[in-house]
């Protein structure tokens, strides 16, 4: 997985977010908590993350499950992808 920088992550839309509501400005998207998922491994990260993180008692059950859902959703458009090539 490659790394965002705070620059590179400001930039993305905040629907690329595991969270787009937490994502709303610039200064929000540099924030942690967020999980962005430009790409699959972001998206493998954001579902390990929210797990820990819900154990922690940090995330809500929905959140968690919007998290997972969105991730799970990226994960399959690449899959797909990759075996109509």
């Amino acid at each position: 997985m490659s790394k965002l920088s705070a620059k590179q992550r400001a930039k993305l839309p905040p629907k690329a977010f595991g969270l787009p509501e937490k994502a709303r400005t610039q200064k929000a998207r540099k924030e942690a908590g967020n999980y962005p998922m430009p790409d699959r491994g972001h998206a493998i990260s954001a579902i390990r993350r929210s797990e820990r993180e819900r154990r922690r008692g940090n995330l809500t059950k929905n959140e968690f499950d919007r998290i997972n859902r969105k991730a799970g959703n990226i994960l399959k458009k690449k899959k797909t992808k990759k075996k109509t090539k």
